[in-house]
């Protein structure tokens, strides 16, 4: 997964890459050059021989030191300077390679209905979209800047030092294979601990975002003591296995120290014995060994990206897991962009169940909703309302059967046209950070300030927004905590008022106002929603009592649908509902 994901998001940098590979491919041979030079001027300059008086004797050549200390200086530069391009455009490419990838993940995770939402669940897609995909562009990364130079420095060491002497070369058939075998079975055993690592990641995210979000319950029944240990279990649990993997970590860096430097004190005993033969020089053995270095160094680069590697390919996994997923509510192939009857809404023989579930959670529903026309949907928790209403935004697809909006199969009309006549309420309704306005806007960036007055008195929400500092302007924080739950449920419920859209769906919209506001808003709905269809799911019988029809659902049946005054004579379970709330009496 991790050679597909870098391949497929790396495609577009792929000239980049190349200028990088040549790049390093430049400052690499003025690397290797440099130990060679430096033999050069070991043996002809500084040990220079010259015969006097007919004895040889040892008298440094200073201008052929000068003369190479300055190739070796100019050498130095253009390595530097082609080293510094290669970071550079390598970074380029790297950073690139990580937006690119989170932007994918991103649009993705936009086009997930809700079940797929829920099956990766949204502390382990945040964790995805952030900390993965650092982990894989920080490999991405040092690829670029450390071990793209890392083979030409390899293998253009090996033939330069075998060039400067033969009988030393042997070392290496002995030092690499070392070096690689004790590297490879570190790294080896960290890759199922980084697996291992990812997830406890993602489980102490899920964790603190249940404290965070739940903190007023946790503290209303005094289950701080609980929770702390809760969070202390999935905390150990990731500490223990970091220390696990940082501990295998620590190994790596001592055993190559161990492979260099113990093949070092070899090459220099060997190198010594071959020189008081005569079979070598000096200046041959500071090059091999600085050749050495390098190879090994090269081993070193490798094996820190190696280090980097099983992480990055456990990311690279649950990256790819997440662009491989695909929406169960698929976009049609031919969609249609006209509805031949605008506002109107059919459920017919409707089944849906929810992937692995033992029943259904609706059965055979039938009801139609005209514009102009109020369908309310009651009963008991889990009954299915919120279902229903997720089927017409096409939240989920259905089993079975068919929802019609416009006469037309929601299945086969084009997403954007779909949602675009919708005004959703939902259940829980979430603002976003920033202003009054811009959460109004959300549904129609191109209301006029009108408009916003208007929805926002329907809504029986101007009187607290005139009070805000700033009116329109009064900040709103994220998910609207700092309004109360009845205003930030009226601010919603303005939202979709703003995009005077076909069909409004309110989802339990009216459950945190008082009885009073409650009243006030369906009087000053009832007009401004008369060319609309209108779904509303209440669990207050007097929030819907004066709605066209009245869906009864009980365990995902459909039990009664009817005028208020018709099911108080013919449905037992909605008479069951109104006397939990008032006597039948007060009702009729």
């Amino acid at each position: 997964m991790l050679i597909r994901l870098i391949r497929t998001h790396l495609k577009p940098y792929k000239k980049i890459l190349y200028l990088v590979l040549g790049l390093q491919a430049v400052q690499a041979a003025a690397n290797l050059t440099l130990p060679t030079l430096n033999a050069n001027l070991i043996n002809k300059g500084v040990l220079h021989r010259v015969v006097i008086n007919g004895a040889s004797t040892i008298r440094p050549d200073r201008g052929y030191i000068w003369h190479a200390g300055m190739i070796m200086l100019i050498i130095t530069v253009v390595q530097l300077g082609f080293a510094l391009c290669a970071i550079y455009f390598g970074s380029k490419a790297a950073m690139g390679f990580g937006r690119d990838v989170r932007h994918a993940l991103f649009h993705r995770v936009t086009e997930f209905s809700a079940q797929e939402v829920n099956t990766f669940g949204p502390p382990s897609l945040i964790n995805r979209i952030t900390n993965d995909v650092q982990q894989v562009q920080l490999l991405v990364v040092m690829t670029c800047t450390l071990v793209l130079s890392a083979p030409f420095t390899a293998i253009g060491g090996v033939i330069m030092a075998v060039r400067q002497d033969v009988g030393l070369s042997l070392l290496l058939t002995v030092s690499m294979p070392v070096l690689v075998v004790a590297v490879g079975s570190i790294i080896w055993r960290m890759v199922p601990l980084f697996r291992l690592m990812q997830a406890q990641i993602d489980g102490i995210n899920r964790v603190l975002r249940e404290q965070l979000t739940g903190i007023r319950v946790v503290r209303a029944f005094v289950r701080e003591p609980e929770e702390i240990a809760r969070f202390e279990r999935a905390n150990s649990d990731l500490t223990q296995t970091a220390l696990a993997s940082g501990r295998l970590m620590t190994l790596l860096m001592p055993t190559v120290l161990l492979v260099i430097n113990g093949s070092s004190v070899a090459l220099i005993w060997w190198g010594g014995a071959r020189i008081a033969h005569g079979q070598s020089s000096i200046g041959s053995l500071v090059a091999f060994l600085t050749y050495f270095t390098l190879i090994l160094t090269a081993v070193m680069m490798a094996s820190f990206v190696g280090v980097m590697a099983p992480r990055a390919s456990v990311c690279a996994d649950r990256i790819q897991e997440v662009l491989d997923t695909y929406s169960s509510v698929v976009p049609p192939s031919d969609p249609i962009v006209t509805m031949p009857a605008p506002g109107s809404v059919e459920f017919r023989d409707v089944t849906f169940g929810y992937p692995r579930a033992e029943l259904p959670v609706l059965s055979n529903i039938n009801v139609a909703t005209a514009p102009g026309q109020t369908t309310a949907i009651i009963g008991s928790t889990g009954s299915g309302k919120t279902s229903l209403l997720n089927l017409v935004a096409r939240l989920f697809d259905v089993s079975d059967g068919a929802v019609l909006v416009g006469d037309v199969d929601v299945r086969d009309l084009d997403p954007a046209v779909l949602w675009g006549r919708i005004g959703l309420v939902p259940q829980k309704p979430y603002l976003f950070s920033g202003t009054v306005r811009s959460n109004l806007e959300y549904g129609k960036p191109d209301a006029s300030e009108d408009d916003l007055w208007t929805a926002l008195e329907v809504a029986q929400a101007r009187d607290f927004v005139e009070l805000m500092p700033g009116g329109l302007d009064a900040s709103i924080e994220q998910g609207g905590t700092n309004v109360s739950g009845g205003q930030r449920q009226r601010l919603a419920i303005a939202r979709a008022l703003v995009r005077r859209p076909d069909i409004y769906l309110f989802d339990d919209s009216f459950s945190a106002l008082d009885l009073a506001t409650d009243a006030r808003l369906r009087a000053a709905l009832e007009p401004y929603t008369r060319a609309s269809a209108v779904l509303i799911v209440a669990q207050r019988v007097s929030t819907i009592q004066q709605a066209d029809q009245i869906l009864v659902l009980e365990d995902g049946v459909a039990v009664g649908l009817g005028t208020h005054d018709r099911l108080l004579e013919t449905c037992p379970t909605y008479i069951e509902i109104v006397d939990s709330q008032t006597s039948t009496r007060e009702a009729a």
